[in-house]
């Protein structure tokens, strides 16, 4: 379906609907400056900027920019009349954008200040009659043109611009974990954009925009298909696959993005008819150099395989007896003289506890599976190492492998969809749990080595670093089921490109953008923003354990539920208390991983944050947090406190009747009364459990609950 298809629909457009502005006094006299919009280039790239420079000026002031860029085999098209820019804009006033090599004008207002931008970076100013967006590749232009468009509809003053932006981090990937029958593995959103019934089937103006969504933010990879690559998956690779694939790096290529694909490490055995995968092996070595050899005479700019082995069923070289390295190295040679690369997850464990077992722990599998490797893994190698040890749970501790590994390329890798935060049926902001991983101290070189400079390559000189993040999107017409998921989506690209940027800040870049100029419902949507994290984790998880979930889909309360976790082991509840021994005096050794301080805080029961606490130690029910309040007393009044404020969010989102699209506003409304009845179902069910578990006398536990 067309966005113009989707019109009408909720949300369909997110935080590129271009909302008129509310001044016509103001807004008459800013459309002035942007009486047309002109560049020297021909490039595909540079022609999306000028479309969505001209959608969007046209939109939110009211006024159609005119439009001299094109050759004059073009005119006609959206209004392009002439191919000599330089001689068309001396009357009134306009935008001037694109590459420094095609634009004399250009190097003439920004001179030789932007020799610092980069591949990607861009500058903006206001000079001579005109507003500048300049840079030295095409995506920069891009990238200049969306940035000029936020800034507008978030009201900055459009007068004296003075902007110079490049990303912090040269990979800002996203993974979609779409199969090829449709579904989506953790989507909450409807079914995939990509695919249908066993074939590559997609509406081409749906992945544009979806691409213009991802550009907007800044993200510059994408894996078009599930980790878990299965039987028709692993063909991909092949001839059979390749011009549809095509087809989609096309779209993808026009707006910066980069197309990669999730593979089967056992390909060579299910595609290739080999008796084996082993990576040393010479035959496999040659099957995979000639699949890359197809792919790029296909996808020249193809951007290389992402990986999943040996975890959760998934081959990989363990098979073999080989080490990760050899596997990905394996690949790394079929991809390098091509420029390709391999993504490689650092997501493995090889151990299922058992509750008489509480030295055996999941928590340590990346860290010791891969810390030994540091060095040996090819240059054109990158780790995606999850954002905590464990698997994604509204609150762990950093992993400790990021940052640990000094030789080694590494992407901290996040969740966007909302697995086991709620699945998109639930509000839960993830911007400020990103932030907190990302400002979180390592220590890997004494005191000033936090996450993000640790993946983008700065702390140990890596050319090679970024983010990457399981997408939330599906087919449904808002891309996210709850309208207000979007912001994370948002969020997600907007840290990959400056880190810097605050949780609240974003959030009202999205707001702003995505729900017009109404400082009543910026604030309302900011405030419910920001609030949700907090939320969310005191119904759900007490203080670091997590895991508390129905099995196989992760959703609703059930405390022994986990698939992995027949026995409590993520746990430990009994009657003595709760909470995992993480230590290394006497527990698995987790804390010993860490770095520098880092290490003996974990390690000590008074310095433990609390918020950790019962992730790294098993306390009495009755152990006095920091707060004053025991541990039973925190989990009876969290659980209550959490089902009480959800109520309040649906308030909150209730006032804005009227305020907001009324599609957007019903759909929104319906995902919080659930929210609402679900959170008092994880109260109930959790103090219940725990009530029981506690062993803490009848007369006690009256006082207590």
């Amino acid at each position: 379906m067309s966005e113009q298809q989707h019109e009408g629909q909720a949300g369909y457009r997110a935080w590129l609907a271009y909302h008129p502005r509310v001044d016509s006094a103001t807004s008459k006299e800013d459309s002035l400056r942007y009486g047309w919009i002109a560049s020297g280039d021909r490039d595909d790239t540079v022609r999306a900027a000028i479309s969505e420079l001209a959608e969007g000026i046209g939109a939110m002031y009211s006024e159609l920019p005119e439009i001299h860029v094109f050759p004059t085999d073009a005119a006609g098209e959206n209004g392009a009349r002439d191919p000599e820019p330089d001689t068309a804009i001396g009357v009134g006033t306009g935008i001037l954008v694109g590459t420094f090599a095609a634009n004399e004008r250009l190097r003439d207002i920004f001179g030789v200040e932007v020799a610092e931008l980069g591949r990607e970076g861009f500058a903006i100013r206001t000079r001579e009659g005109a507003t500048a967006i300049g840079a030295h590749t095409p995506v920069g232009a891009l990238y200049g043109a969306f940035h000029l468009l936020r800034l507008l509809a978030t009201g900055a003053d459009p007068s004296g611009l003075e902007v110079i932006e490049r990303p912090a981090n040269k990979l800002r990937m996203m993974n979609q974990w779409d199969n090829i029958d449709g579904s989506i593995e953790r989507g909450y959103a409807g079914p995939s954009i990509f695919y249908k019934n066993d074939a590559i089937d997609f509406d081409p103006a749906r992945i544009r925009d979806y691409a213009r969504l991802l550009a907007s933010t800044g993200i510059n990879a994408i894996s078009i298909n599930n980790v878990n690559a299965h039987r028709l998956e692993s063909r991909f690779v092949t001839e059979d696959y390749l011009p549809r694939i095509a087809e989609l790096a096309d779209i993808f290529r026009v707006y910066g993005i980069r197309l990669l694909l999730s593979i089967n490490f056992a390909a060579p055995i299910e595609v290739g008819g080999l008796p084996t995968a082993d990576p040393l092996d010479a035959d496999v070595k040659r099957w995979w150099r000639d699949r890359a050899a197809d792919i790029y005479a296909a996808i020249p700019d193809f951007g290389g395989f992402l990986v999943k082995a040996d975890s959760e069923n998934r081959p990989g070289p363990f098979t073999y007896g080989r080490g990760h390295a050899e596997g990905a190295n394996m690949l790394a040679e079929a991809l390098e003289e091509h420029g390709g690369l391999v993504v490689w997850r650092c997501f493995v464990y090889n151990c299922k506890q058992d509750w008489r077992d509480r030295k055996t722990d999941r928590a340590r599998a990346a860290y010791d599976h891969f810390l030994p490797l540091d060095g040996a893994f090819h240059d054109n190698v990158v780790l995606q190492i999850k954002n905590g040890p464990m698997d994604f749970q509204v609150r762990e501790p950093v992993s400790p492998l990021l940052g640990a590994m000094e030789r080694t390329n590494q992407v901290v890798e996040f969740q966007i969809t909302q697995e086991y935060t709620g699945q998109q049926r639930h509000l839960c902001y993830l911007v400020p749990q990103w932030k907190a991983v990302l400002d979180f101290e390592t220590y890997a070189k004494g005191n000033a080595s936090p996450v993000k400079r640790v993946v983008d390559g700065s702390v140990h000189d890596r050319a090679l670093g970024g983010f990457a993040a399981v997408s939330n999107i599906g087919a449904d017409a808002n891309w996210t089921g709850h309208p207000l998921a979007q912001a994370n989506l948002y969020g997600y690209g907007r840290l990959a490109w400056n880190p810097e940027l605050s949780a609240e800040a974003i959030a009202e870049e999205w707001a702003l953008q995505t729900f017009g100029a109404s400082r009543q419902v910026t604030d309302a949507v900011v405030g419910m923003l920001m609030d949700s994290l907090d939320i969310y984790e005191s119904y759900t998880a007490p203080l670091g354990v997590g895991w508390m979930v129905n099995p196989n889909h992760h959703y609703g309360p059930n405390v022994d539920g986990y698939e992995y976790d027949k026995w409590g082991t993520y746990h430990f509840a009994d009657r003595d208390g709760v909470g995992v021994d993480r230590t290394v005096l006497t527990g698995t050794g987790y804390a010993g991983q860490y770095m520098g301080p880092n290490a003996g805080m974990y390690e000590s029961l008074a310095e433990c944050p609390d918020e950790l606490l019962l992730f790294f130690h098993h306390v009495p029910y009755g152990h006095r947090l920091k707060s004053g309040r025991t541990v039973i007393q925190h989990i009876y009044d969290t659980h209550f406190d959490g089902a009480r404020r959800t109520e309040e969010l649906t308030r909150r989102w209730a006032s804005l009747e009227g305020l907001v699209a009324a599609d957007v506003y019903d759909a929104a409304l319906a995902r919080f009364h659930e929210q609402a009845e679900h959170a008092k179902e994880w109260r109930d069910r959790i103090n219940t459990y725990f009530y029981r578990k506690s062993g803490v006398p009848d007369e006690q536990k009256r006082a207590i609950y």
